[in-house]
């Protein structure tokens, strides 16, 4: 392998490129017309267009990803997450069309990415799951509630992210929390089937990271706490789950390893469990790096995404050392979390992004960047690493505190509050923690000041236009390292080098 696509933009892209550079690799972007003069695209060593803003017209666009492979002459392409990662139609593609999928195999994505499939295989795989049942009937369904008791929940077999998804308080919801969960569900991804789970009222939300490779076999990088939640996203993550006892541990690690090895899987994954009390219960696979995967990088010295490459280059995967302190991620989103959490978009005018000991910060923005309306919110993920959970806690307040960033709204200060609050302190996580500890949010009376004078500053620069290159339509981009020095420094991070 000597050239590496990226199907993919923003963060997880530039941190893909940085990698791959270790690897000894030559990079290729892919980019939309709203991308043109985007961090990944002057980083990589080569960038091609492949189409409008709109994501079904670019960066979900198949055959204009395939034809920039081939144009590019790369030898494999890396999906980073969101957008195809997780399409089996797109790994087979790929594979196809005579390029190494850096993910695992087709007919694994196919077989874990229906969550009824992968429920099916849990289960042959002695891994326990929550009580449910496989269909939509409305009798069966009926029978179902009485048998276990409301709350349940309705879930799309094809979903996540909480698309499709209802919870149903009771039998005269029923009906219409089916029907309106098989309408997102159709909507979102083409397939409108749904089943019913128990509704678990507190679990937490824990998953485990695995790596498989071609020779058979799978490993697990210990686990990571995802309980904080909004929408059913996941805004903030740590690593090891506290208060976690040792006994569920090694069960969850052993059933991730189980499933696994049941669906041949191979490069990273994360089997995810609802916990409660001692019991877990299997939810999902994603199959694919996740947005989170910083934290076990820094727990176990190591760089996934190297090891993504390697794998696919046949190599076998090395076990992991043990792990050492503790790490938390938090995801910055573009949105005004003191409204809703509206999304906000435009210029970034001046961005302050932390450091010092035990700091990291995965981005893609910089002074003169644009935050788009096209695509997903996450500007950056901070994270921290301490000897303990108390010190990267401490590490986390100071670190957004200096998070700062002058144009669109963002969640930092929001995700500074939180990770500040007592219960955090204290780890009394679950699933529910943002509705029972911040049904409500708002800036504290400095911060709104502040805020105001940052909305009249940029109010008072509002005409001057900020410009940047322009590779003209259809253009190839070979870039310089002259050309990709305003991206250095944001959030570089050598695979060997724990901070």
């Amino acid at each position: 392998m000597k050239k590496l696509l990226i199907a993919n933009r923003g963060e997880i892209a530039v941190r893909i490129i940085r990698s791959a550079r270790v690897m000894g690799l030559r990079t290729v972007a892919v980019y939309s017309d709203a991308d043109v003069n985007a961090a990944h695209v002057a980083m990589a060593d080569e960038a091609y267009p492949i189409g409008p803003p709109e994501p079904a017209q670019s960066y979900l666009n198949m055959l204009a990803i395939l034809d920039a492979a081939r144009i590019a002459g790369a030898d494999a392409i890396h999906p980073g997450y969101g957008f195809l990662s997780e399409r089996p139609e797109f790994a087979q593609a790929v594979a196809a069309a005579g390029f190494t999928f850096v993910g695992p195999p087709a007919e694994v994505m196919a077989a874990l990415g229906d969550k009824l499939a992968a429920r099916q295989i849990a289960v042959k795989a002695d891994v326990p799951v929550v009580p449910g049942i496989d269909t939509s009937d409305l009798s069966t369904t009926r029978s179902f509630g009485a048998r276990v008791g409301y709350p349940i929940l309705a879930k799309a077999a094809a979903g996540g992210g909480g698309r499709g998804m209802r919870v149903v308080e009771s039998a005269e919801q029923l009906e219409s929390a089916l029907e309106a969960a098989a309408r997102e569900a159709q909507a979102a991804f083409g397939d409108g089937r749904v089943f019913l789970e128990k509704y678990l009222a507190r679990p937490r939300h824990v998953e485990i990271q695995i790596l498989g490779d071609n020779h058979g076999k799978v490993i697990a990088l210990g686990e990571r706490e995802c309980s904080i939640q909004r929408r059913h996203q996941k805004i903030i993550e740590e690593s090891p789950a506290p208060g976690l006892s040792e006994q569920v541990r090694a069960r969850m690690v052993e059933a991730a390893l189980r499933l696994a090895q049941a669906a041949g899987y191979r490069n990273a994954g994360t089997a995810e469990f609802l916990v409660d009390g001692n019991d877990f219960y299997f939810l999902e696979v994603n199959a694919r790096l996740q947005v989170e995967h910083p934290i076990t990088e820094l727990r176990f010295d190591r760089d996934l995404v190297c090891d993504q490459i390697a794998i696919a280059e046949g190599a076998r995967v090395s076990d992991p050392i043990v792990p050492h302190g503790a790490a938390i991620e938090c995801r910055v989103n573009a949105e005004d979390a003191a409204h809703d959490f509206r999304p906000a978009v435009g210029p970034v005018a001046h961005l302050a992004l932390p450091s010092g000991p035990g700091v990291r910060v995965d981005t893609h923005l910089a002074a003169g960047a644009e935050v788009s309306p096209y695509y997903d919110s996450l500007i950056a993920k901070v994270i921290t690493w301490g000897q303990d959970r108390e010190l990267a806690r401490k590490r986390m307040v100071a670190a957004l505190d200096e998070f700062s960033v002058l144009g669109p709204h963002t969640s930092a200060a929001f995700l500074r509050d939180v990770i500040a609050s007592e219960p955090f302190a204290r780890a009394d996580l679950s699933t529910r923690f943002l509705p029972e500890f911040f049904p409500t949010w708002k800036l504290s009376d400095d911060k709104q000041k502040i805020a105001l004078l940052a909305a009249a500053l940029m109010g008072s620069t509002a005409s001057a236009k900020m410009s940047g290159s322009d590779g003209g339509e259809g253009a190839r981009r070979e870039t310089t390292p002259a050309a990709r020095s305003p991206w250095v420094g944001l959030g570089h991070f050598e695979p060997w080098e724990r901070r």
